[in-house]
């Protein structure tokens, strides 16, 4: 009988580049003469966005977008002022390997930042952005899933892995008008503005994918109060609805659908009144969704005739399941001032996570996640400056999992909730937040399997005598596969004569070895 052979292609999963990338950031700006001279810096803050990304062979080119923001006061009142400028840059990573359907992955963060006034008309900024990006594809791996004949035998072990994945975007636009309320002051300049969006709600429809979402605008704005300059916060939520079309997808899918604001502006805008008392907000999500298929096959891990020589070629093969989310929240708190050092007034109080850091823990089955919380605040001090100091905390939480995780791929988001704050008697001033810490652990299963497989029939294997059972003294644990590799006869004879009910030995001891032609 001819040796038949079934084989199946598997999808290996393979990082082709892991780095970073460093972008210097320069401005020299003169202020326009609609601003007053500067008297005192405040604040410089950049933040960085990358803005699209493509891959064009063994080339990644992404665009990356820098919003500089620098808030200082005029000598004449205390009116905070913004100086908002935008850089964009055009970058290229040289992958060094042709990837299709890669899966892409950019983090932006700012590294640090330097500023100071050159004279009064005049501003110069230095600082450096970096970009973490990773760029992975599927390889197709054909190996072999069960062979007949020639007296050959097959050890399988079942494999889950990720037989389709579809990733793809969708931009989202929101534009709407909020106006503030009576009680609220009109808009002088708006001095901070952080857009965040909520988890998305989705629901697959026929080939199509219904999300649901918000975004949650966080702005200062500066106004004028009796002849004084102050701060207000404001907060409010825009809702939006996608339908995102994919022909391919069904209910043995599962999704994921992660947003990812890439522009948020807010521009004050004259009411009825004749003030600033309008808010028009535009703002720009990315939907990112990726949608992975789960299958399972037998595989080939080692093979043998019991009759004939038998060669082998073994693979190493790396499957990627769809990823398990984790979500915990946990109180923080820090004591940022105390006596003489605890601003006069205080308007707004914010945290911002950075450095965020995995590891696993020494038992396998918990996920510590390390960084620090910048804790910010607009407030006026004794002396009747504006000010805007920023303290860090470092932090470090362990989230307990119910299994093992070691090898597997974890990434970590932290949200961060309001802040809240408390001047006690002593007069020590500390804040308090809530932290939403989202795990995404991606396991991966590695294993050998058989690729190739060849059966030398023109000649047969030498036994050491003509006998048809032998004794063997097992030890405990031992591979009932091994034993029977071993003397070239059938995994399922040996447990079978020796009425064994598990692939290994539960206790050493003697074993009949029926010896098969």
């Amino acid at each position: 009988m001819d040796l038949k052979i079934n084989k199946e292609i598997v999808p290996s999963a393979q990082m082709i580049y892991d780095g970073v990338q460093e972008q210097t950031v320069e401005l020299d700006y003169i202020l326009p003469d609609y601003y007053p001279d500067i008297f005192r810096l405040i604040r410089c803050q950049t933040i960085p966005v990358i803005t699209s990304y493509s891959v064009n062979g063994d080339k990644l080119s992404y665009e990356l977008r820098c919003d500089i923001n620098i808030l200082y006061c005029g000598e004449e009142d205390s009116v905070l002022r913004c100086v908002t400028q935008r850089q964009s840059f055009s970058r290229t990573v040289d992958l060094g390997a042709f990837c299709e359907s890669p899966e892409v992955n950019l983090k932006p963060k700012t590294e640090h930042i330097n500023f100071r006034a050159v004279n009064k008309r005049r501003l110069d900024v230095r600082g450096a952005v970096s970009v973490k990006i990773s760029v992975s594809c599927e390889k197709q791996q054909e190996v072999i899933s069960d062979a007949f004949g020639m007296n050959i035998q097959v050890k399988k072990t079942p494999v889950r892995y990720a037989s389709k994945r579809i990733t793809l975007d969708k931009i989202v636009h929101i534009s709407e008008d909020t106006e503030l309320s009576p009680a609220q002051s009109a808009v002088q300049s708006i001095i901070k503005c952080e857009c965040k969006v909520s988890d998305c709600e989705i629901k697959m429809i026929s080939g199509k994918l219904l999300a649901k979402g918000e975004a949650i605008a966080e702005l200062l704005y500066a106004s004028e109060n009796n002849g004084k300059g102050t701060v207000e916060a404001m907060k409010f939520s825009l809702p939006y609805s996608q339908i995102i079309d994919i022909e391919e997808i069904d209910e043995s899918f599962d999704c994921t659908l992660t947003p990812i604001v890439i522009n948020c502006e807010i521009t004050p805008s004259a009411g009825k009144n004749g003030e600033n008392t309008i808010l028009k907000s535009d703002i720009e999500i990315r939907l990112v969704c990726c949608a992975v298929k789960t299958s399972t096959v037998m595989l080939a891990t080692d093979a043998y005739s019991t009759v004939y020589p038998c060669e082998t070629s073994i693979s190493t093969i790396k499957t990627e399941q769809q990823p398990v989310t984790y979500s915990e929240k946990r109180t923080l708190s820090a004591k940022l001032a105390d006596e003489d050092s605890v601003p006069q007034t205080i308007y707004s109080m914010w945290c911002t996570p950075k450095n965020i850091n995995t590891r696993v823990s020494n038992d396998g089955k918990s996920v510590v996640v390390s960084g620090m919380l910048t804790w910010s605040m607009a407030a006026m001090d004794s002396s009747g400056m504006m000010i805007m100091p920023d303290r860090d905390e470092a932090f470090e939480e362990t989230i307990n999992i119910s299994e093992n995780i070691n090898g597997c791929t974890i990434s970590a988001d932290v949200c961060v909730g309001d802040v809240s704050y408390n001047i006690s008697a002593e007069g020590i001033l500390t804040a308090k937040t809530v932290i939403d810490i989202k795990l995404s652990i991606s396991s991966c299963s590695t294993i050998t399997a058989i690729t190739e497989l060849s059966v030398d029939d023109s000649i047969k294997k030498e036994r050491d005598g003509d006998y048809s059972i032998k004794l063997y003294y097992g030890a405990e644990n031992e591979e009932i596969w091994d034993i029977a590799k071993r003397y070239s006869t059938s995994a399922a004879a040996v447990m079978e004569e020796n009425e064994l009910d598990g692939e290994r030995l539960k206790n050493g001891g003697m074993l009949l070895i029926p010896i098969i032609n």
